[in-house]
């Protein structure tokens, strides 16, 4: 019991301590990809990160070699580098993290692999415009967190402020990407629970080039901001699905106003109407 109450006290001080933490580098040994290297950032809060083969050839379904992919909300690179070994290296995986302490790590993984892949990470937010912002972490070393105060609930326990660089991101992409916009296959969006409002950020971008749409629901969104989410894809003429997982397309549970609330927190894939047969097909 003393051992456990210690335990508990350690942890406690720990998350209430700012710490400034590096990674470790890994080695994911792939059958198709050889020798993959991967830097594991060593919070205490962040979980083991491993690159498997059935998790690239996930975005291999949703993009193809030569591809554009945005990772917005990249985290340390854990989606971004299967993303970029995806789409391989005359393809672009453009990596949006505006947490300074995790973009370092970021930036660590868009180099690791380069003779493989081409990414580009960018250390801002995408926000409706140009400005400062305050996002909340759940630790005082800023491990999990986003722009939680654009949601309504209060019960997500983040409670360590940040201030981060935010861009209008739609503005950034035509100044800076617009050669590569004609390619662009897949926007991911991980943004604990802003994920809609990024997306309303960038309807020109969403309705003239129909990239499928990666983004979760939340946990702490209510109903109304549930059916938010929804409508702000639909409204674009997509079709959205329920994914069990990052490694298939199998098992497919089409999202509408009814079940939205079947599960609490969970991803989905946005399809645009266009593009289904492309996609179930594959």
């Amino acid at each position: 019991m003393i051992k456990y109450l210690k335990e508990k006290i350690r942890k406690h001080k720990e998350k209430r301590t700012f710490k400034e933490y590096g990674f470790k580098i890994k080695s994911f040994d792939l059958p198709h990809f050889g020798k993959i290297r991967y830097a594991q950032w060593l919070h205490p809060s962040e979980t083991e990160k491993y690159i498997t083969e059935s998790n690239i050839h996930f975005y291999q379904k949703l993009s193809k070699d030569g591809g554009f992919i945005i990772d917005i909300g990249a985290h340390t690179g854990d989606t971004t580098v299967p993303m970029a070994l995806a789409v391989g290296k005359d393809g672009l995986v453009l990596a949006l993290e505006p947490n300074k302490y995790v973009y370092a790590i970021l930036e660590k993984n868009s180099k690791l692999n380069s003779e493989q892949t081409n990414i580009h990470p960018v250390d801002f937010a995408a926000t409706d415009e140009d400005g400062i912002f305050t996002f909340n972490y759940s630790d005082a070393s800023f491990c999990n967190g986003g722009y939680l105060s654009k949601i309504n609930s209060t019960r997500h326990r983040h409670n360590y402020t940040l201030d981060v660089q935010g861009r209008n991101f739609e503005n950034y992409l035509f100044e800076n990407y617009s050669n590569d916009l004609p390619r662009l296959d897949l926007i991911k969006v991980d943004a604990e629970g802003y994920d809609k409002e990024i997306l309303k950020t960038i309807p020109k971008i969403i309705k003239h080039y129909t990239p499928h749409i990666l983004v979760e629901c939340y946990k702490h969104l209510t109903l109304n901001e549930r059916l938010d989410l929804l409508n702000t894809i639909e409204q674009h003429g997509y079709e959205l699905y329920r994914l069990e997982d990052f490694t298939t397309l199998n098992n497919l549970v089409k999202l509408n106003k009814s079940n939205m609330t079947e599960k609490k927190h969970f991803e989905m894939l946005a399809v645009h109407r266009d593009k289904k047969a492309v996609i179930f097909s594959s």
